[in-house]
């Protein structure tokens, strides 16, 4: 069973989503991830990150089997 994600709506300065989008391309991540990425390491920085919360999904293809 896949794990529940929350979908979120969320506005940005279209200069700010551009530099995101530019951002996510040069690591090979979609511009969601990149958003999560960022959001995870704030969290772990600050301190605040959940103890409950999941690992975040491996990059790349899924396995064949899933």
């Amino acid at each position: 069973m896949a794990s529940e994600r929350k979908a979120v709506l969320l506005r940005l300065d279209p200069a700010v989503h551009d530099a995101l989008a530019r951002w996510a391309s040069d690591e090979l991540r979609s511009t969601n991830a990149q958003v999560e990425f960022l959001l995870r390491r704030a969290l772990e920085e600050a301190g605040r990150m959940p103890t409950g919360a999941k690992a975040p999904r491996k990059r790349g293809r899924p396995p064949r089997d899933a």
